[in-house]
């Protein structure tokens, strides 16, 4: 017996899903810095979307107004925080890895790969939106990790530790997207504090060392 296909919402809510891990992959291979601010935007506006559909389509109005707690702070005040740093540090290219670009893409595809099969182990089953959902969350946070590890500058794992925390919104979609408004706002602020702790990290690296660059860092000894 042939299985009845996905309706609209299912598959609007998955394409969603999967457009976020696609636009994680292009954090990790852009060249410029700014390319990956963008690419952060770009995916933090498609999670707001997310919510946005989800709350037409399950009735959870509560989702309403934390799109657009995650518009003001994901998609306007965080950008606008790291373009400036930017501005003030002599902006560089993001090309200082730890590895090639195929190794890298490659690392990144067998973690998600093997986030996105392992997640079935997890037995959830979520009242607002398909499995599949979780299942791209847990690779994007893997892939997000990829990211802050394999990159050696402090904006790119900046905005490695940002998308993560995208791909932690996206599994609590799945999994408790009744959350009072109040616990929604609470994990957004502890994001700004993030915020604020990059961008001081940022700063004052910059000022000592002159470059955006981590890999100096690794030669420090206690």
């Amino acid at each position: 017996m042939v299985a009845a296909p996905p309706g609209s919402y299912a598959g609007a809510t998955t394409a969603l899903a999967v457009l976020m891990l696609v636009i994680e992959f292009g954090m990790l291979q852009a060249t410029l810095l700014r390319a990956q601010v963008r690419l952060y935007v770009a995916q933090s506006v498609v999670i707001s979307v997310l919510a946005v559909v989800v709350a037409v389509g399950r009735e959870v109005p509560e989702l309403f107004g934390l799109a657009v707690f995650s518009v003001a702070l994901k998609v306007v005040a965080v950008p606008l925080v790291m373009l400036r740093l930017l501005r003030r540090t002599d902006p560089e290219i993001a090309g200082s890895r730890a590895m090639g670009v195929a190794s890298m893409v490659l690392l990144a595809v067998v973690v998600g790969a093997f986030g996105f099969f392992a997640s079935a182990r997890f037995g959830l089953v979520s009242p607002v939106l398909p499995t599949a959902t979780l299942a791209v969350a847990v690779a994007i946070v893997l892939v997000s990790f990829v990211l802050m590890i394999v990159r050696r500058d402090v904006v790119s794992q900046a905005i490695g530790f940002f998308a993560l925390e995208n791909g932690v919104s996206l599994a609590s979609l799945v999994v408790a997207a009744g959350l009072p408004l109040l616990l929604e706002v609470a994990f957004l602020f502890d994001l700004l504090v993030a915020v604020v702790v990059f961008a001081v990290l940022i700063r004052v690296h910059h000022e000592q060392s002159e470059s955006l660059s981590t890999a100096g860092l690794t030669e420090l000894q206690g």
